[in-house]
């Protein structure tokens, strides 16, 4: 942050001496240093945005049906990983490639996941589940489960997409819905 205060303030020491002493040189300076520093705002800007977005939202929309029924034809079976040195695995870089930790799940929001049926994404040989907009699995080698099966499974809750929380949160606000419209 204090790298682009700097950078913008040179910027606009360089457009001020190109005005004043008519240099060409010094206003396509102004411009360089402009465009390093809109490229370090969208960067950061970028960063920001993604840990958002896996992060889980407040005020997520509830699209959840209630009399869903649970799709019993998944299995994990031939799904396979990255191998280590594919160019899938490569793409990976920083903190996705390491496989997130597991989400400390509050008791109460445990007990309302084991009555659900809603679908998250889980990988074979990873240990965890996620929600579809975590972006931490490689969409290509994941599998849809019913979270009460990737449970019974093993599988464990993403702590960078928090699939128990949200799950729970919308199962409450569908039921506070049909309960408060009735």
């Amino acid at each position: 942050m204090l790298i682009t205060v700097v950078l913008l303030l040179a910027a606009v020491a360089l457009l001020v001496a190109a005005l004043g002493t008519g240099h060409a040189g010094l206003a396509w300076g102004s411009v360089v240093l402009s465009a390093v520093v809109a490229t370090l705002i969208l960067t950061r800007w970028r960063r920001s945005w993604v840990q958002r977005q896996d992060a889980p939202a407040e005020d997520e929309s509830v699209d959840v049906e209630p009399d869903e029924q649970p799709c019993h034809s998944a299995s994990i079976t031939g799904v396979q990983a990255p191998e280590p040195g594919s160019a899938s695995a490569e793409d990976a870089q920083g903190d996705d490639a390491v496989e997130p930790a597991e989400e400390d799940t509050d008791a109460a929001d445990l007990l309302v996941v084991y009555e659900l049926i809603d679908e998250v994404l889980v990988i074979d040989e990873h240990p965890r589940y996620h929600l579809p907009r975590c972006r931490w699995p490689d969409q290509a080698h994941t599998e849809r489960l019913p979270v009460r099966e990737a449970r019974e499974l093993g599988f464990t809750p993403c702590e960078r997409c928090r699939p128990d929380t949200t799950l729970a949160r919308k199962h409450r606000a569908v039921r506070a819905t049909t309960t408060g419209s009735s």
